[in-house]
């Protein structure tokens, strides 16, 4: 069956090609389902105790070609599968402005196929020459699928940034399995166990930490996701937060199966690097105003996030903890799971949005609770579920990740102790500031009064783009209601991650029992908020109400320039943590004993620390080298002609003296 994952895409290429624009979104959602279809079942297969091992010949230059799906792949392909069939419904509603745009339309849903069966084959190649074919088509569809609008310069730019990015992370891939080969002369996955086996294991890890973290988004790898994500199309950066940066936490999961050493101090480089890429992401989340932007920084906290899963995992192998090497990598698979959820919610949600406003500049937004009350509900249970608020799916994962750093402190080692206490402090800030970021997104965007007069009167968006958020919705319900279900799915998922721990039942049972009265408890609460809100709602019902305007605070004319913006209202997160926020101002701040200001323009950004400090430096210098050599591209033809002479006469040369042969 796993053979239909290519056969499907090449005929529906074909078939989205020749058909009109309107059937061209139809036929790509029937090949992303039925793709997902020949994939799920053996993934299904093989989280119930039947994985795939096979191999495939791939001519004589490669050979038989590993393929194995077990339930570290089988995991990530479902959750692939889901996110990508939701997205395929978002957008094609989404996209319908573009119908009389055959030849985008044409480009897009092909590499939407390509993209959707590369992902699966990632998950399931295991040989180091297909894996990196593999993981190169997926970079490069979906670099096409971020430039949708090409016509825009940013977004171009986006593009390419984005592409030299994932080509920087191939070339780390690559050492990584040369290095393999030339020690054991294999690329064959099960090689890397053998190398880890006879040769420290630190180095070649972080090697292959560094390429997958590209893709992932850890600090200081992680400057394309803002850029990428505002630019793609909205169900194209749900799909990309949802699934695409998890691929880069599938290969450093894979990675870390196949160690033999090292655990302690490599979970105290991968739980240090994840606390901080997490406080680095929420934190720029906090204070920007670019809402598509604001959701890429999540992304990164959410990475942070999962890489203190597992980091605890491999503290938990290292000192023989089946309790922590169940939560940590249990909660880190569980996250990965809840975050492609709430965050490819939160993106369509953003999409409708922007659909309907044409801006994703909150200060320009406000008040859209009236004209879209759905829209509105569903980024507030996205909103709750990221910043792990029970009875969402994200308080369940991260709920697991706590347990772990508390168990991770019962040891006699102080200097253990005092890390997880410092990475649960961190944690608990990483929390407290996702808050912070969603009620600041939250109420600039839905309440109030509209900031900016609107050139397009918003409404509620079709049924086509809300139906996939609703069943996302339930989906992260049940993992909320049902949290034994998914982690005895995920204890399966992690059988393979260590050859001498297994996971304890018992703590599987506890666990979820817990998560699963809070749950409860939680949606007891908010049943009976409901419930006497719709009393309410009956008994006023009866009654003559009067309609009349607010109080004003002494002002005889209020308007929408008086509410509170997004910018005062994450100010003093900017101005405590300057030294990480770099802010771009255009603009002089009033002085103490300025009472009386003067008219003056306003206008400031946030830069991010690590592209405006590092990154913009070095391709400064980059631009700077490369601008010497200008006058040969110089536009005459006899110039060229002379480079081809030079060239001949050279490589005569060469030869005559025997140095070419």
């Amino acid at each position: 069956m796993l053979h239909l994952i290519w056969v499907i895409p090449v005929f529906s290429i074909a078939f989205i090609s020749a058909l009109p624009s309107g059937s061209k979104p139809v036929t790509a959602t029937i090949s992303v389902i039925l793709v997902a279809l020949a994939s799920g079942w053996p993934a299904v297969a093989a989280l119930t105790g039947h994985p795939v091992d096979t191999s495939i010949y791939a001519g004589s230059l490669i050979g038989d070609v590993a393929v194995r799906l077990d339930g570290l792949s089988a995991w990530f392909i479902l959750i692939i599968n889901f996110t990508v069939v939701t997205g395929a419904f978002f957008g094609t509603g989404y996209l319908k402005a573009h119908q009389n745009e055959p030849s985008r339309l044409s480009l897009h849903w092909s590499s939407f196929v390509v993209f959707h069966a590369a992902m699966i084959f990632v998950c399931i190649l295991q040989n180091g020459f297909a894996f990196l074919v593999a993981w190169e088509i997926m970079s490069l569809s979906s670099m096409v699928l971020v430039i949708f609008d090409h016509h825009k310069v940013e977004t171009l730019k986006a593009g390419i940034n984005y592409l030299v990015q994932m080509h920087i992370s191939v070339v780390f891939l690559t050492v990584g399995f040369i290095w393999v080969y030339t020690q054991t002369g294999s690329m064959d996955f099960d090689a890397i166990r053998t190398f880890f086996k006879g040769n420290p294991n630190l180095w070649l890890f972080l090697v292959f930490f560094a390429g997958f973290g590209f893709k992932a988004g850890f600090i200081p790898l992680h400057s394309w996701l803002p850029h990428a994500h505002p630019a793609a199309p909205s169900h194209i950066s749900g799909i990309m937060s949802g699934v695409i940066v998890k691929l880069g936490i599938y290969g450093i999961l894979r990675m870390i199966s196949y160690l033999q050493s090292d655990f302690i101090l490599l979970g105290e480089i991968v739980i240090t690097l994840s606390v901080l890429t997490g406080l680095y992401g929420i934190l720029n989340a906090s204070v920007n105003r670019d809402f598509k932007k604001m959701l890429a920084y999540c992304t990164i906290e959410n990475i942070g996030i999962i890489g203190i899963g597992a980091g605890i995992g491999l503290i938990g192998i290292g000192t023989k903890s089946p309790v922590m090497y169940f939560l940590g990598f249990g909660g880190a698979l569980l996250h990965v799971l809840n975050h492609s959820l709430f965050k490819s919610l939160l993106f369509y949600s953003a999409g409708s949005v922007y659909l309907q406003t044409h801006t994703r500049d909150m200060e320009k937004l406000g008040g859209l609770i009236k004209r879209m009350p759905k829209t509105a509900v569903i980024f507030l249970v996205g909103a709750l579920a990221i910043g792990g608020m029970p009875p969402f799916n994200g308080f369940v994962s991260e709920f697991l990740i706590y347990c772990g750093l508390i168990q991770g402190i019962d040891t006699d080692s102080i200097y253990q102790i005092m890390l997880m206490i410092l990475v649960l402090a961190g944690l608990s800030v990483i929390g407290g500031l996702s808050l912070l970021a969603f009620t600041k997104s939250f109420g600039t965007i839905f309440l109030g009064q509209p900031r900016d007069p609107r050139q397009h009167e918003a409404h509620e968006v079709s049924r086509l783009m809300l139906i996939p958020q609703y069943i996302i919705i339930a989906v992260m319900m049940s993992v909320a209601l049902v949290p034994g279900l998914y982690m005895s799915i995920v204890k399966v998922a992690m059988a393979g991650m260590s050859e001498t721990l297994i996971v304890d039942p018992a703590a599987v049972d506890t666990y979820s029992a817990t998560a699963a009265n809070i749950g409860l408890f939680s949606l007891l609460v908010i049943g009976i908020t409901v419930l006497t809100w719709l009393i309410r709602v009956q008994v006023m019902k009866k009654r003559p109400l009067a309609e009349g305007p607010t109080w004003g605070c002494g002002y005889v004319a209020p308007n929408s320039t008086m509410q509170y913006t997004a910018r005062a209202f994450s100010k003093p997160v900017g101005k405590i943590f300057d030294f990480l926020l770099p802010e771009k101002k255009q603009y002089r701040e009033l002085e103490p004993a300025e009472i009386f200001p003067s008219h003056r323009k306003y206008n400031a950004q946030y830069r991010d620390f690590f592209e405006f400090n590092f990154i913009d430096n070095i391709t400064r210098f980059l631009l700077k080298g490369a601008g010497y050599f200008r006058f040969i591209q110089n536009g005459r033809t006899q110039s060229y002609l002379l480079y081809g002479i030079v060239f001949i006469l050279v490589v005569f040369l060469l030869t005559a003296f025997n140095i070419l042969q």
